[in-house]
């Protein structure tokens, strides 16, 4: 498949899900979601026999290029909130994977978040928050303690444990906004900072029905990132 393929079949699905959250035909908008979901993860995470677009930036990060310099994504959302513009490639997939493992586990299922101190020292993270604040020189430090393999690991388990709670959610859930301590629950465990580069986040999913963080930190959040890297090797 070529690469515009790809990824116009991730926009039409994503306007597709879009569409359908806004109705009520819950299983629609499971089966959507899942599609979605399985095609901006690594083929691992679903189960799929194809590489997906995650697939080839994983594989370019795990090859020795996780220090690599990139910009932090193809979209200006938030950069005005943010610590730095380029980051390393490890960031990107710490970066959207911690604000999948929270959101998922904490805002939607009102859980654990799978992150834990033996998951930090097994990646080699110095920080258990995002890095939404980090500046540059912080982000190049932080990046040569990280063990790319170990933060695959974790990527895939945070995956696979959101489409079960995904495939879990009832149309109340869905069409629901979650209550306020569930979101300072993850200032308190330290998913971000005090920085107002990293606490203006939790505003940000606090507005947020469960629909809407199904559109954002769970699918179209790692297209606002991934193309940094794929339209890189596969140009």
């Amino acid at each position: 498949m070529k690469k515009e393929e790809m990824v116009s079949k991730i926009n039409a699905k994503f306007e597709e899900l879009k569409a359908s959250l806004e109705g009520d035909d819950l299983g629609k908008i499971k089966e959507l979601t899942l599609e979605l979901h399985a095609m901006v993860h690594p083929a691992e995470v679903s189960g799929g026999s194809e590489k997906t677009v995650a697939d080839f930036v994983l594989d370019y990060m795990l090859d020795g290029n996780q220090n690599e310099i990139v910009k932090r994504e193809t979209w200006d959302t938030d950069l005005h909130y943010a610590g730095s513009k380029t980051v390393p490639i490890c960031w990107l997939f710490w970066h959207t994977y911690r604000i999948e493992d929270l959101v998922s586990n904490i805002l939607m299922a009102n859980g654990q978040q799978i992150f834990n101190d033996e998951w930090q020292k097994k990646i080699g993270s110095s920080i258990t928050d995002t890095g939404n604040a980090l500046e540059l020189d912080e982000l190049i430090a932080w990046a040569k303690d990280i063990n790319a393999s170990e933060l695959k690991n974790y990527m895939i388990t945070v995956g696979k444990n959101t489409r079960k709670i995904l495939a879990g959610l009832s149309l109340d859930q869905i069409k629901s906004m979650v209550p306020e301590e569930w979101v300072m629950r993850i200032l308190e465990e330290g998913g971000v900072t005090n920085d107002f580069r990293s606490v203006w986040l939790l505003v940000f999913w606090g507005r947020l029905t469960m629909g809407g963080m199904i559109l954002t930190p769970m699918t179209s959040h790692h297209m606002m990132h991934l193309p940094v890297v794929f339209d890189k090797i596969w140009p």
